[in-house]
């Protein structure tokens, strides 16, 4: 049930890169020279594409690009350097469908922000606890209320609410005046939490460095996630990344942009990944012991 809906994606090339430069009296400016370094001209797209590469190898960059150029959802404001809808209009697109409407990039400002504002929920909620368990000690006082009268209708109501108080235990009440917690949860559940909430079926989705604020459980979870995505719900991944178990997805096609020009790898061929194998491989008897 896998889809394609992006079918190839065109950067411009060196040569109109700096045809535009010229013609424009500038050396350079962002995002201009950054993809042509590698020669990422004409990417061809599978259900799951991954731009694989160190920093500044100008991955999340062709995203961004992509995603600009589709117009797709984001959660997060994105600064747009002076020319960047020019770089923007130099590329060129084919579709095989047509983008559905609740497709997106994911960003990691987007997941940051997402984890702040349920820490910013909590604590929220924690102020309303306290004021509310004062509030319950000082009824609960047998002097803290002595000497009450009911002279209006607010003070009826006053003291309906203290009687109600009074017949409940502290933990009750609480749970009564406060709204349900948002259950505290750590930075890597949040993260994990807001890609299954975000993603939805028949979609096209972007992914840049989704492995950040995730472990290596979690990461695996994503793995199986997205593959589950692809194979059952329609949708298309396109991913910027150096996570080991991102890369090995089955029947993931990977841009090597360290490579220049960028050409097409196995996961196994990548120098991190190599690097992690050499180094397990290193300490293997240190796992035996």
């Amino acid at each position: 049930m896998s889809k394609i809906y992006l079918d190839y994606f065109k950067f411009p090339n060196k040569d109109k890169e700096d045809a535009f430069l010229w013609d424009n009296r500038l050396i350079s400016v962002y995002p201009f020279n950054v993809l042509s370094k590698c020669n990422l001209a004409k990417v061809e797209f599978e259900p799951v594409t991954v731009f694989y590469g160190g920093n500044g190898s100008g991955k999340s960059t062709a995203l961004n690009v992509i995603a600009e150029k589709l117009g797709l959802l984001r959660d997060s404001l994105f600064n747009k350097a002076k020319f960047y809808p020019d770089y923007v209009r130099m590329c060129e697109v084919a579709l095989l469908k047509n983008i559905p409407d609740n497709s997106r990039i994911i960003t990691s400002d987007d997941v940051f922000d997402y984890m702040l504002n349920i820490r910013s929920l909590n604590e929220n909620l924690d102020v309303k606890r306290d004021e509310v368990r004062n509030e319950y000690n000082v009824v609960n006082d047998s002097r803290g209320f002595a000497g009450f009268q009911v002279k209006t209708i607010s003070d009826y109501d006053e003291l309906k609410r203290i009687n109600n108080m009074r017949k409940k235990t502290q933990t009750k009440f609480i749970k009564s005046e406060v709204m349900d917690d948002v259950r505290e949860i750590s930075n890597g559940e949040s993260a994990f939490k807001y890609f299954t909430e975000k993603i939805e079926e028949n979609g096209l989705y972007l992914l840049d460095e989704p492995e950040n604020s995730l472990s290596p459980k979690r990461q695996l979870e994503l793995k199986q996630f997205i593959e589950d995505s692809v194979r059952f719900f329609g949708c298309q991944f396109i991913i910027s990344t150096h996570s080991p178990f991102l890369l090995s997805m089955s029947g993931t096609k990977i841009y090597n942009l360290d490579e220049n020009p960028a050409k097409t790898k196995k996961w196994t061929e990548l120098e991190n990944v190599r690097i992690y194998r050499d180094f397990f491989a290193e300490n293997d008897k240190l796992f035996n012991k």
